[in-house]
């Protein structure tokens, strides 16, 4: 994995340092992962914790921009992921699936149409398939509304923060998607940190300002989000024993086949697999973690509900590519 150096996210009270002046173009901040959650710790002022959904080895690319009001990156991911994530204050982020393959916002299936909205110092849940790449803008509220402003773009910010997506036109969203891929091409020449955040302005209040702000969350199906959290937090506070359908439909007052209906409709997999997974991400983060006690990889696997040794290592093995030993082994060292 290649160390990098964090850059400060911006902040209410403080600006982005600018060491190469307001004149230079502003430095890519490239990072390679090896691991879900160190590649989830590289960008920059986020809070995330991602959990590998699919089978095999993780390698993640991160490739950064900081502007003055502004975060402009690029996310690559060979795996699987579920990702829970918050960003920085007083923020909105806007997320650009490259391909068309699906991605879920907090159980919503999103496309390729949608643009992702997400405002700042708020959770909200990622569901990526394999060999997936995103783009992301995150700019401070009162800079995106003063841009609008001297832009004449109608901004509907209120609207924004309280949606989860935008259906925008399909020129206004590859416009967007190119400009970010000009920011973060190493080999590009440009202007400054000025110019680079007006170009970010220039092609994605266009885009918000013919777009479609879609608020329609049912109320069942925000119920059904909730049988899947809850779901998921009681497996977690009960981690070390195998919790099965039966006892969760007990403990949520929901029969088992709306438990399957709720898992299904949200997260696109069955709550086996799905509550199977999380306990498997939860017992790699224990081996890999350095400020604990040592500990072998039988007592980790009981502490996360996992009894029968060789059928854990066979399937830790097969979604994350390594024996648990060797996962044990690089927190080590």
């Amino acid at each position: 994995m290649t160390h990098v150096r964090s850059i400060p996210a911006p902040s209410q009270s403080t600006e982005v340092a600018q060491p190469h002046g307001l004149g230079a173009w502003p430095h890519i901040r490239t990072a390679l992962a090896e691991d879900a959650d160190d590649h989830a710790g590289h960008l920059t002022n986020w809070q995330q914790r991602y959990d590998q959904t699919t089978s095999g080895p993780f390698h993640g690319l991160l490739e950064e921009l900081q502007l003055p009001q502004m975060q402009v990156f690029r996310e690559s991911t060979s795996q699987g992921m579920r990702q829970s994530c918050c960003v920085w204050p007083d923020a909105v982020w806007f997320g650009f699936p490259v391909s068309e393959q699906l991605t879920r916002l907090n159980g919503r299936v999103m496309t390729q149409d949608h643009v992702l909205v997400r405002p700042g110092a708020c959770e909200f849940e990622l569901l990526t398939p394999a060999d997936y790449a995103i783009y992301g803008i995150v700019v401070r509220q009162s800079a995106l509304q003063t841009a609008a402003d001297q832009m004449g773009c109608k901004l509907d910010l209120k609207g924004l923060t309280r949606s989860e997506m935008v259906q925008a036109n399909s020129a206004s969203r590859d416009a967007c998607r190119q400009t970010l891929n000009t920011l973060l091409n190493p080999d590009r020449i440009g202007q400054g940190h000025d110019a680079a955040q007006q170009a970010v302005f220039d092609t994605l209040l266009p885009l918000l300002d013919t777009s479609e702000v879609d608020r329609a969350v049912s109320s069942s199906f925000i119920r059904r989000q909730r049988i899947v959290a809850k779901a998921r937090n009681y497996v977690l506070e009960h981690h070390d024993r195998v919790i099965a359908v039966p006892e969760l439909c007990q403990q949520l007052f929901v029969s088992r086949r709306t438990l399957q209906y709720c898992f299904e409709d949200v997260l696109g997999i069955n709550p086996v697999q799905y509550l199977r997974i999380i306990r498997l991400n939860g017992a790699r983060r224990s081996l890999r973690d350095t400020t604990s006690p040592p500990r072998t990889v039988r007592d980790v696997a009981a502490d996360w509900g996992f009894w029968h040794f060789s059928q854990f290592s066979c399937d830790y093995r097969k979604l994350f590519g390594q024996r648990p030993s060797e996962t044990l082994k690089q927190g080590m060292h």
